[in-house]
């Protein structure tokens, strides 16, 4: 139990560099908060430990061999969608980031946090958050910034938003809430609060209907 009485949260660690990975084990295994159950040297290893201890949260390496953190966070998603996937690395380029969010890391941060951050993002990115480190952000705005601005019409139907109908086009495409989540860097009751607010706008009873209202408004296309 850390000082509030609350169990700690239990990480698995995988990091194919040994003095790195022995390092964080070292280092957030001295946190009330935190337990560490497993360490891996690359992915298929990661996902081993995960199906053996059934952490609450991963602290993943993005570049390793044998699965690299982006298609051991996707096969984690997968499996284990309640076990939380932080990425640690020392990379923050916009595509690693785009790749491992969509793929449904929670949290990204480079490895000169010092612990007390570490063990923070662990916590908040189990709690539902997403966490980025700063450089991480900045990468993802100038991204966005560079972006074309979708197709829309200037006037979107029946007092829909401009997320509503980028929800609502995701929808039409055939795309889960979770999915949608991802791509759009939401928590999974957000999306859910858009989609409740479309059906209303748009007087759709189910998924079925709405997709039916994209068609007709046009809002079925790439977002």
């Amino acid at each position: 139990m850390d000082e509030t009485g609350r169990p700690p949260l239990r990480v698995v660690i995988a990091d194919d560099q040994a003095s790195v990975r022995e390092g964080l084990v070292l280092m957030l295994g001295l946190l009330a908060d935190i337990e560490v159950v497993g360490s891996a040297a690359d992915g298929q290893q990661a996902l081993a430990q995960v199906r053996q201890h059934r952490p609450d949260a991963v602290l993943l390496d993005l570049h390793m061999p044998v699965l690299d953190g982006t298609e051991t966070t996707r096969r984690l998603a997968e499996e284990f969608p309640d076990v939380t996937v932080v990425i640690l690395t020392t990379y923050a380029d916009d595509a690693s980031v785009i790749d491992t969010l969509q793929a449904g890391a929670r949290a990204y941060i480079t490895k000169d946090a010092d612990r007390l951050d570490i063990a923070r993002t662990l916590h908040s990115a189990a709690s539902g958050l997403t966490v980025l480190d700063p450089r991480v952000q900045a990468a993802l705005l100038t991204r966005a910034a560079a972006a074309p601005q979708p197709d829309r019409p200037r006037e979107l139907p029946d007092g829909l938003t401009e997320r509503e109908a980028e929800i609502l086009t995701l929808v039409a495409q055939g795309m889960t809430n979770a999915e949608i989540a991802r791509t759009l860097f939401l928590s999974g009751n957000t999306v859910k609060t858009h989609i409740n607010r479309i059906f209303t706008k748009t007087g759709s009873r189910d998924r079925v209907a709405a997709i039916r209202y994209a068609q007709r408004h046009s809002l079925d296309g790439p977002v």
